[in-house]
């Protein structure tokens, strides 16, 4: 066994080596700390995106549906207003057949025949402002799949941000927790750019 000088180098090789490991195991736990942190505040965030993706392509789906819904009431509208004209047109045609064999039309078949082309009128406006509010509403689901996508890109990035920090606390790399952060700030922007699409 060494002594004297010996042994106190050794030592003292001994207390750097433990004092380095403490210092080492310091600086890995304020690495993790951080890596936990914002872990967690990315995760809130994928979070928060998920919700606002669901809630949007339902808004979508909603706007959608009416859209259709007044589109069907459009369809019957017009197939009223045809059905008007057929009546109109027969009106028509049975005072062209009664004044080619002499006969005198009642008066009540032009009053039948104005009032069809009027009714007829009435419904073609009808049927015009359903189509517009079934464009409009179409357009408005189509604005809601647009933010919807954004979204779900954003969950898609933020997801992978926190597999990188998974990886990088595992491996004790800062590069790979940097790269998770980049892509978690990506992952922001369209979120924040999905949101902004609102207004």
């Amino acid at each position: 066994m060494p002594e004297g000088p010996e042994l106190d180098a050794e030592l003292d090789r001994v207390r750097e080596s433990i004092d380095e490991a403490r210092e080492e195991e310091r600086q890995d736990r304020g690495f993790l700390r951080r890596i936990s942190v914002s872990t967690a505040l990315v995760a809130v965030l994928a979070a928060v995106a998920a919700l606002q993706a669901g809630s949007t392509i339902n808004e979508a789906l909603l706007e959608k549906n009416e859209a259709m819904a007044v589109r069907t009431e459009a369809f019957d509208l017009w197939a009223q207003y045809q059905a008007k004209g057929i009546k109109s047109a027969l009106l028509k045609e049975q005072k062209q057949t009664l004044i080619s064999l002499a006969h005198v039309p009642q008066a009540s078949l032009d009053q039948d025949i104005a009032r069809y082309q009027k009714e007829q009128d009435e419904i073609a406006a009808d049927a015009r402002r359903h189509e517009d509010q079934s464009r409009r509403r179409s357009a408005e689901g189509d604005h809601y799949t647009h933010r919807h996508h954004r979204y779900a890109s954003s969950v898609a990035l933020l997801q992978i941000a926190v597999a990188l920090s998974a990886i990088a606390a595992l491996s004790r790399s800062r590069g790979l927790w940097l790269l998770s952060i980049l892509v978690a700030i990506s992952g922001a922007v369209l979120f924040v750019d999905g949101f902004l699409l609102f207004f």
